[in-house]
């Protein structure tokens, strides 16, 4: 059996956790500016709502891939601000590699066979 088969049911999961991870890789931000971040990025392929987001914010943050911090006070509406940990950079890169590995994978599997052996039939 492959120990390194991949997990259909963890793939959707480990995909937000790229997103969220990417979005932050270019520099602090509050979970609204997170999901307008991804979805901007995507060409709005890719929606980020309140009840997917910060479980995912809460498990990066336990895993220690990323740090939060609260800002606001004085009157201003307090906000927490996630920023990339150096482990988080590391999943970042890691699972990007990941991501590639897997889509070369599916296409390989989607293309026709004669297509896959380089001949036509």
């Amino acid at each position: 059996m492959n120990t390194d088969a991949f997990d259909a049911q963890a793939f959707p999961r480990r995909i937000y956790e790229m997103l969220v991870l990417g979005s932050l890789a270019g520099g602090p931000k509050h979970g609204y500016q997170i999901a307008l971040d991804v979805e901007e990025r995507s060409g709005g392929w890719f929606v980020l709502q309140y009840g997917t987001l910060y479980p995912i914010l809460h498990r990066l943050e336990a895993a220690g891939m990323i740090e939060g911090e609260w800002s606001g006070g004085d009157g201003e509406r307090r906000r927490k601000v996630y920023d990339l940990t150096a482990e988080g950079r590391v999943e970042l890169s890691q699972g990007s590699d990941w991501v590639q590995r897997v889509l070369r994978r599916l296409s390989h599997v989607l293309e026709a066979p004669d297509e896959r052996s380089g001949t036509r039939g």
